[in-house]
């Protein structure tokens, strides 16, 4: 792997953590009410540095940063168009360049829309959206890949499940993000019951979208549980599933203890912020076991071939 491939790796792998910080900032924005606090984009108050006191501080913050993971992104862009030979991997790039500049977008529009529930949404589903896809050039741009590149077509071990587990997560961000940006979030004060019971009654939709929130918690669980035990099991022959499997599993418990926190606190800033990173980092681990699940299988073949032609050529 020579020095412009490994450099961007690093890069990618640089974005990766800054977006994961960059949505725990936004989620101090909306914990703290701050979503409003500067009311003109892309300025702050018609300049580059406004006072940064009160709300300012969250939202002029997160604007910042969000101009990092950007600036960030289009160098790895540039980045993978001067060194990476493989064709996808430099349109993903460049796909990324384009979500994030869209998500920057959406973002100054929640501002001046003064905080549409639909644009909001939009806006966090793009956020988790853009990780997903570093997650993957990550995996690409990785000497996992570009010494040993999976074979194409060649169904993986629990691959079909880490792929549903994915889009069962990103489901459930949406609906947690929806629940967020209208005001859902203590529409049921308690927890594990809801005001005292199994099912609560359904009247208003802000109790019908916290609840829709806690049943895909519970769906999300179902289908994670048989795919991090075929993946642990699984893992002898496709090593490569042993790192998003035993992350997953060590995530989730902290997840949903995150959300049990969030509701007894009455929605305490930093960890309501750490319950939507959490969710966050979530998907990027289903999504890297996915990856890692169609590797893990061609590399196993890949590896059977190697042992197979040295034992023949001792023979």
């Amino acid at each position: 792997m020579n020095r412009g491939r490994l450099l961007l790796h690093m890069l990618t792998l640089l974005a990766v953590a800054a977006t994961a910080f960059l949505v725990f900032v936004g989620g101090m924005v909306t914990s703290t009410g701050s979503g409003l606090s500067v009311p003109d984009w892309p300025l702050s108050f018609g300049t580059l540095n406004p006072p940064m006191v009160g709300g300012v501080y969250y939202e002029h913050g997160h604007r910042l940063i969000a101009g990092g993971v950007a600036l960030l992104t289009a160098l790895v862009a540039f980045t993978a168009w001067r060194v990476e030979p493989r064709a996808a991997v430099r349109r993903l790039a460049a796909a990324a360049l384009a979500l994030v500049l869209t998500q920057a977008v959406l973002g100054g529009l929640t501002v001046l829309f003064l905080l549409p529930t639909a644009v909001s949404v939009a806006h966090a589903g793009t956020a988790n959206l853009f990780f997903a896809i570093l997650v993957v050039l990550a995996w690409l741009t990785s000497p996992t890949c570009v010494q040993r590149p999976a074979a194409a077509g060649i169904p993986a071990p629990a691959g079909l499940g880490w792929n549903v587990l994915a889009l069962a997560i990103y489901g459930q961000m949406l609906l947690g993000a929806l629940m967020r940006h209208t005001g859902a979030g203590l529409a049921i004060p308690d927890f594990p019951l809801a005001f005292g019971r199994l099912v609560p009654p359904l009247d208003t939709w802000p109790i019908a979208i916290h609840f829709a929130h806690r049943i895909g918690a519970v769906v999300v669980v179902l289908v994670a549980l048989p795919v991090l035990g075929r993946s642990m099991r699984a893992s002898a022959r496709a090593p490569r599933l042993l790192g998003p499997t035993a992350t997953l599993t060590i995530i989730l418990p902290f997840q949903a203890a995150l959300g049990a926190l969030t509701v007894w606190t009455g929605k305490a800033p930093v960890l309501t912020s750490l319950h939507v990173v959490g969710g966050t980092l979530c998907l990027g681990a289903a999504v890297w076991g996915a990856l890692a699940a169609r590797h893990g299988e061609a590399s196993s073949g890949v590896a059977s071939v190697d042992r197979s032609q040295r034992l023949r050529g001792a023979a």
